[in-house]
């Protein structure tokens, strides 16, 4: 009987593992099923630490958890678009304080939506007339100065807009003639010898509107509302770099009946040049989103959280070599805490991009700053081949010791 009895208690204990097992399988699956797939992991795409910045080829910002759970809520039901659109555009315009408001496909969307705005006003022309019919139009010459020409602007010629180069206020007063439709100002041109306020004065004497694309502009988060009040009569603003909205949403804000237009040429409707410019229904709530959080910041709080950061990476680096390290804030794009590192290469014997590369390929991935070893960098970060420049602002809780410990273990190896 003992064996009998032993041997339905392993039987019943064998069970019982089973069960639980399989209960434990189920739980998992269940998690699984809720928190979603790591299809990263399932597709055999590295993750990395971005140590660069908003860029948009590093996928630019993570949203903040508050934006996330608004996406994903947005995700749960269907709406009317419009309806969307337009109360979302009422409610950003209040917050924002301007005339009126959109969201869009991120700002080079809206450059073109905006450019197709002042292309459709200016002509008194039917709404949606670009870019089907911008050939037959009369008005389609954009003034814009030969400093602030730059690798976006391609947006606006997609609307058959043809630009017209000053670089004097002299040249510029003289640049208007019956087929200009909109002078457009690249905010953060590091050249330019035509400033914001007389930029706008000229152009509203002609009675042509201004453009004003600020894309990387914030913090500070003034300048939400600064260039409007400035008098541009459109901005644009990513939503994906410093507001940390989706990355394939952006902000259009100004003037009510170039925001009107604006939105007659977008999707959902069928003829405009925006047709293809989709903002779902998530990236529209998460935007909104995005706002409010965003406002909920200030500007010296995240500047000192900022330094924190560079702070603890230089930490990690107090026993290399000849290393100088400092602190930089660009001017206008980007404007937050960027470390600069320095050191003598007949000490540590290795060049900034075999740095770069070397944390590039390294695991966890790292990518450093684009300036990194190069003279042509970003806006406002004047880099050379002999510095390091990390970006601390998109790094996440703890990513600022690692990579700290990662760029300690490279140069200390080649010292």
């Amino acid at each position: 009987m003992r064996k009998l009895s032993t041997r339905r208690a392993l039987l019943t204990h064998i069970g019982g593992l089973a069960a639980a097992a399989s209960m434990t399988t189920q739980a998992q699956a269940a998690k699984t099923s809720i928190e979603g797939e790591d299809y990263y992991d399932k597709l055999g795409v590295p993750k990395i630490i971005n140590a660069a910045g908003t860029y948009t080829i590093l996928t630019a910002s993570i949203m903040p958890p508050e934006v996330q759970a608004a996406v994903a809520k947005a995700a749960k039901h269907p709406v009317r678009l419009l309806e969307l659109q337009r109360k979302s555009g009422e409610y950003l315009a209040r917050r924002l304080r301007c005339d009126a408001a959109m969201v869009t496909a991120g700002a080079s969307s809206a450059l073109t939506l905006g450019t197709a705005a002042c292309i459709d006003v200016m002509n008194q022309s039917p709404i949606q007339s670009v870019p089907a019919k911008v050939v037959g139009l009369r008005k389609n010459e954009v003034i814009i100065q030969k400093g602030h020409r730059y690798s976006y602007d391609h947006a606006l010629e997609n609307c058959g807009a043809q630009f017209v180069e000053v670089e004097s206020i002299d040249d510029y007063r003289k640049a208007f003639t019956g087929r200009t439709v909109m002078t457009h100002f690249f905010n953060a041109a590091e050249e330019g010898k035509i400033g914001r306020e007389d930029w706008i004065r000229v152009a509203h004497q002609q009675g042509v509107p201004c453009f004003n694309d600020a894309a990387a502009d914030v913090p500070p988060i003034s300048n939400l509302w600064n260039y409007t009040r400035m008098g541009f009569d459109l901005v644009t603003f990513s939503g994906g770099k410093g507001i940390r909205g989706p990355q394939n949403a952006g902000l259009l804000l100004g003037r009510k009946d170039l925001i009107a237009a604006a939105a007659a040429t977008n999707n959902p409707f069928d003829e405009g040049v925006g047709r293809g410019m989709k903002v779902a229904k998530e990236q529209i709530v998460g935007m909104v989103a995005a706002v409010d959080w965003f406002l909920n910041q200030s500007d010296e709080a995240m500047e000192a959280d900022f330094r924190a950061r560079a702070d603890r990476i230089c930490a990690e680096l107090k026993n290399i070599p000849t290393l100088e390290s400092t602190i930089v804030v660009p001017p206008v794009a980007n404007h937050v805490p960027h470390l600069l590192l320095r050191y003598d290469q007949q000490r540590v014997k290795i060049a900034p991009l075999e740095v770069a590369r070397q944390l590039r390929q390294g695991t966890p991935a790292i990518e450093l700053n684009p300036s990194t070893g190069r003279r042509e960098g970003s806006a406002g970060i004047h880099s050379d081949e002999n510095t390091i420049v990390v970006g601390v602002w998109m790094l996440e809780p703890g990513e600022d010791a690692i990579v700290g410990r990662r760029l300690h273990e490279v140069l200390s190896s080649a010292s």
